[in-house]
Order: C-alpha cells, then structure tokens, then sequence
C-alpha cells in the first residue's frame, strides 16, 4: 500500500477534516459551510462544497453578455445580438454539465470559461478588437488558450480516473498542449469560414493566424509547465478532490480505488 504523502500546498484548499465533520455534511474549510452532497459514485458520496462569494462575479459576467446581446439586437446588429446568445447560452453548459454528472466544478474554472467568452463577445459588440487592435485580439486569445488548457489537464486527470486510462506525466502534458492547439487551429477555421461565407473580416491575413496560433501556443505552455511542476509535487488524487471530494469515506483516498486489492494500487 502506498504511503500517504505530505500535505502539499494545494492542501489549503483541499482540507478534508475530520470524520465527524464529514459525517454531518459540514464542509471542514469553512466552519458551518454546507455541503451540497450529490449522487454516489462506486459506492462513494460526491461532495460539493458550496460556492464561495466569488461565484457571483461569474453571474455578473453572464449579465453583461445578455446585456451585449439585448444592446445589439435593439440596434439592428441582430447577427452579433445571436453571437452574443449563443455565448451566454455556452456560459450555462459548465452548470448543466456538472448538475448531469457527479462532478463538482470550482468557481474559478467556471469565471475563467465565462471571461473568455465575455472578451470575445465585447471585442465585437464593444468594437474592441479594432479600438484595442491587435492587442485585444491576442489577449482573448491567450485566455481562451489557457482555459482550454486547464480544461485539458483535468480532463486527463479525471479520464484515469473514470476510465482504464493510465497517462504518464508527459502524455498528460502532450495531450493539454495538443488539445489547446487544435482548438485554437478549429477556431481560426471558423474564422475563415465566416470570412467566406458571410463576407466578414474576422481574419487579417495569413501573419495574423500565425500570430494568432502562437499565443495559443504560449497558453498552453504554461499551463502545460505549471501542470508538470504539480504533478511533480503533488499526488493525483489531490486534483481529483478539486472536482470530486470522497467525504464520505475517510480512509478511501482514490475514488473508486479499493487500496485493500492489488488492483487499487498503482
């Protein structure tokens, strides 16, 4: 059986508590903070904690776009007015996803989604991307390519999890980088397409779409670095808990892992 590693610093926000405080739903971080607990998983209760105040800036977030998309259909620009909805429609999938699944979503992963989709809405509704050019451009995507990025890396963690899959700590890096850079490469094919099709001017040319692929590049980087620095430091199952908390079972440190069966240990 593995040994129980330290406590790293990501530990601070991963405190589990005791099994009391478990046992009465309580969330050990925050004294008398509820937690909401979901459906069970491999015989497992999931438990997520309530969202902390920060969850309404997100929501102010998702305000602003419905505002953009009320502002430019009353002008007449109905097609940025429908961008702009799509938008806030794609701002509800982190919750619809999550209330469908038995994972938990940190707030903060949820405003990075959201500000990415408000900078693209703004740049177009606000005319941003031509009073800011190019430097606006190049910042929304360098956010987009970062989200998608963090995305990726737990998408990794928890398909180990959830699957027979088992990535090494490169192919986990491999796979954030290749995932970001193909969606930055579907991104600017829809660009083109719009150009063709609907006679837009969303592409500046070919320096502009390297430029464009580069800082998405960045993004994934380092995101990619700082995942390699926490997978060096820091156990899997502590990523884990960041989108499912095991409260149910103290001494069960992998979800679904049964560390009495040869099979559990890895």
């Amino acid at each position: 059986m593995r040994a129980r590693p330290q406590k790293p610093a990501i530990s601070l926000l991963l405190a589990r508590g005791s099994p009391s405080e478990r046992g009465r739903g309580k969330d050990p971080r925050a004294p008398g903070r509820e937690l909401n607990i979901s459906p069970e998983y491999n015989g497992v209760s999931m438990a997520c904690p309530s969202p902390s105040r920060g969850i309404y800036i997100t929501y102010l977030i998702q305000a602003l776009i419905l505002l953009s998309a009320a502002y430019s259909l009353t002008i007449g620009e109905y097609f940025l007015g429908f961008s702009a909805g799509i938008a806030f429609l794609l701002t509800m999938a982190p919750t619809l996803v999550t209330r469908n699944t038995r994972l938990c979503l940190p707030w903060e992963v949820n405003l990075l989604i959201i500000l990415s989709l408000y900078l693209h809405v703004m740049g177009h509704v606000g005319d941003y991307y031509v009073l800011f050019a190019p430097y606006y451009d190049k910042l929304t995507h360098f956010v987009s390519s970062a989200t998608i990025a963090i995305l990726a890396f737990f998408v990794a963690i928890l398909a180990e999890q959830h699957g027979d899959i088992r990535l090494t700590n490169p192919a986990v890096l491999t796979f954030i980088v290749t995932l970001t850079l193909a969606a930055g490469a579907t991104w600017e094919i829809g660009e083109f397409t719009a150009d063709q099709v609907f006679g837009t001017n969303l592409q500046q040319g070919n320096t502009d779409t390297m430029v464009d692929l580069i800082i998405d590049l960045a993004g994934a980087m380092i995101v990619a670095a700082f995942a390699a620095v926490a997978l060096a430091r820091t156990d899997r199952s502590q990523f884990i808990r960041l989108f499912a908390d095991p409260s149910s079972n103290p001494d069960q440190d992998h979800l679904g892992d049964d560390s009495g069966s040869p099979g559990g240990e890895r």
